[in-house]
């Protein structure tokens, strides 16, 4: 495995600066997404004079210990990664970081951000924030290699961030909290199972069990799909009917929930690459839209 990261090093990756690689180390993106449903979590969640200090150092923990879980993550399934064409770029199957760099990084960042959490948010965030790097790190990461159900496992971790934000704003856990996880938990299912078509070829060459790799005629994946987008769309009334957000929130989430389902539904009817990134393309909308609607139509 390091010969190979030293060839694709010298031969095939373009020079990036420090910036790009520990962007890539961290999965900015991903990270992003985690302070959104964070922020949003707490915003929904925050009774009063908006705290703005508090949701500061609420981000600030959060985007520390996402940090630290991605780049963990990269460490454990650097070998796993150098296989796909999609991820044999990042920074340790590249070359252009070293291991003991990315355990240090990482453990050092998630560390940090859960006594940062502790101390400047509340001990009930940081136990989250802890639940969440352990089950992404130690249950989800490892079973993608044993069970196509590690999706659902990681869909735990993947709801937990505005739940964090909702413990932030709080200091407790109630209904509302937990509906924001159901919505992000649910919304992550069809999401990477359509991820997980379009590569499924590279998983299975890689040793993830992902559902598309080892499901041929893709009727599992297609039932899984549909049924997932549509509890997704019964949980996404919870933050109307717990009062929460009003009936503009509600309309914007029947509307938003049925179009999604449409694109299940074409997906599980055809089953070819072009519906799967229908289907990744609808959830990367519908998420972002969803999430400005709860909090535009939040109830003070």
């Amino acid at each position: 495995m390091k010969a190979s990261a030293q060839t694709l090093s010298a031969a095939t990756v373009p020079e990036k600066g420090w910036f790009a690689v520990y962007a890539d180390l961290i999965k900015a993106r991903l990270t992003l997404l985690v302070l959104l449903t964070t922020l949003v979590g707490f915003y929904v969640g925050f009774h009063g004079a908006m705290d703005y200090a508090l949701m500061f150092h609420t981000l600030l923990g959060t985007a520390l210990v996402a940090s630290g879980a991605a780049a963990l993550n990269q460490l454990l399934e650097r070998e796993h990664d150098a296989k796909m064409r999609r991820t044999q770029s990042r920074p340790l199957p590249s070359g252009r970081l070293q291991p003991v760099t990315v355990m240090l990084f990482g453990g050092g960042c998630a560390v940090a951000g859960l006594i940062y959490l502790a101390l400047l948010a509340n001990p009930l965030t940081s136990v989250i924030g802890a639940v969440t790097l352990i089950t992404y790190l130690f249950l989800y990461t490892p079973l993608k290699r044993v069970t196509w159900l590690n999706t659902a496992v990681g869909a735990v971790p993947g709801g937990l961030p505005p739940l964090m934000g909702w413990a932030a704003a709080r200091g407790e856990l109630d209904g509302g909290g937990w509906a924001l996880f159901a919505i992000l938990a649910f919304w992550q299912m069809p999401h990477f199972f359509a991820i997980a078509w379009i590569y499924r070829d590279e998983y299975a060459k890689a040793g993830f069990q992902m559902l598309p790799a080892v499901d041929p005629d893709g009727s599992r994946t297609a039932q899984q799909s549909v049924s997932h987008t549509l509890a997704l769309l019964a949980v996404s009334l919870c933050p109307f009917l717990l009062h929460l957000a009003g009936p503009v929130y509600l309309t914007g989430a029947l509307l938003l929930g049925g179009a999604y389902l449409g694109c299940a539904l074409h997906f599980a009817r055809r089953l070819d690459l072009a519906s799967a990134r229908r289907l990744f393309f609808a959830s990367i909308v519908y998420l972002p839209l969803l999430l400005v609607l709860l909090v535009l139509d939040k109830l003070r």
